[in-house]
């Protein structure tokens, strides 16, 4: 980090004269001092990809709050969600937060894939002593975020989290993968959703999902039909970047889980 600092220095002492006399020079230094504006932005991408480096996981997001986190009563009926940024952001007031007064407990961390989930499930889910578990995972890994994934991977680290869930004796729903679009944004361009998660990838992922549930006695949890319009792509009155649920998609998919959960815990799947 100190070597973009000091070359940025470098570039700002550099007297205007000699800009003028080196033309190509000036051209070379006020792209350098283009670059030196971005520094900081680049500076916080760079400690945020080291704070992941270290904790992969993510297992530090939640662990004062597990730790914090009393037993459950022996007629508490409590639910951990896992997943990403849908799940994560579910939490926001904006979202119509997240089933107040319910014993449920997020456990979605943004941008995360089945890897990482699957990694962290032990502390974030099975310690918390839960009845059932909601998993909403896999777009993250169509889009690469954690490097390439094939669909037979992804579903392999769906079936381990199930098979762990079963092994303790938590009930589990396994969640379709949402669908995506392709809005305009406020500027005008195009947001391309389907370009990193392409319709197709979806479709198939979520046909295994749905096998796999009624197959290990798992609760299929079908979002994406609620969501998706005639084209197979996100509704535009759901979303508002083709990717995330707005409060009206929370809305919708706020009862499809409380169903699941219910048919999930009383053992009909």
């Amino acid at each position: 980090m100190k070597k973009p600092m000091l070359l940025c220095t470098g570039v700002l002492l550099l007297p205007v004269s000699l800009w003028a006399r080196q033309s190509p020079a000036a051209e070379a230094s006020k792209k350098a001092m283009e670059n030196c504006e971005n520094l900081s932005s680049l500076e916080k991408k760079m400690e945020a990809l080291e704070t992941q480096l270290k904790d992969w996981p993510g297992l530090s997001r939640y662990r004062k709050a597990n730790a914090e986190l009393s037993a459950p009563a022996e007629d508490q009926k409590r639910v951990v969600f896992l997943g990403d940024s849908i799940t994560d952001s579910w939490q926001n007031p904006q979202s119509g937060g997240f089933f107040p007064g319910r014993p449920y407990i997020d456990r979605g961390i943004s941008g995360q894939t089945t890897p990482q989930m699957l990694l962290r499930f032990r502390p974030d889910v099975l310690l918390l002593r839960p009845r059932g578990v909601v998993i909403l995972a896999g777009t993250n890994d169509i889009a690469g975020n954690t490097g390439p994934m094939t669909l037979d991977e992804i579903e392999g680290n769906l079936a381990s989290m199930s098979q762990l869930a079963h092994a303790n004796g938590v009930r589990v729903v396994l969640c379709s993968v949402l669908p995506v679009s392709d809005p305009i944004a406020p500027d005008g361009k195009m947001i391309l959703q389907t370009e990193r998660r392409p319709p197709e990838k979806i479709l198939a992922l979520n046909e295994w999902i749905k096998k796999y549930a009624a197959a290990n006695d798992d609760v299929y949890l079908d979002y994406f039909a609620a969501m998706a319009d005639e084209h197979g792509l996100l509704k535009s009155e759901l979303t508002a970047d083709g990717l995330h649920p707005n409060s009206k998609g929370y809305a919708v998919m706020a009862p499809l889980a409380e169903n699941a959960i219910l048919l999930a815990l009383s053992g009909k799947p």
